[in-house]
């Protein structure tokens, strides 16, 4: 089992910046890669930002790259998700989800095994 707690989420204005932080507590952090994904009103959960285990490899939806970075830190259990030039598109629940599988890349939510409970984000123009 893996819990997931996100936090950092809130409201701020186009071009702003928000760091999303996401604990995990469980199983040992280092052994699965984490993912972070995103729902806004009316729409499916999609794709954000992926790290691997050891967090030397990461990947991002067309949409973020170049505004937001992912990162970890195994020691403390963490994962962040720095966002920068927020536009009012990205406003929704972002979710960070726990992959215990070995592959190289997930980009679809059914390929995660634990989900937290979300935390807001709104981009005001």
């Amino acid at each position: 089992q893996v819990q997931l707690v996100e936090s950092g989420g809130g409201l701020v204005q186009a071009g702003g910046s928000l760091r999303l932080s996401c604990a995990a507590s469980g199983r040992t952090f280092s052994s699965y890669a984490m993912g972070w994904f995103r729902q806004a009103p009316g729409k499916e959960r999609e794709f954000v930002a992926r790290i691997s285990r050891s967090g030397i490899s990461t990947y991002y939806t067309d949409s973020v790259k170049g505004r937001f970075a992912v990162s970890r830190d195994n020691a403390k259990n963490m994962v962040y998700l720095q966002m920068n030039s927020l536009k009012p598109e990205d406003t929704a629940v972002y979710y960070c989800a726990a992959d215990l599988a070995a592959r190289n890349r997930g980009t679809e939510p059914k390929m995660y095994n634990f989900w937290g409970q979300g935390t807001q984000v709104t981009v005001s123009s």
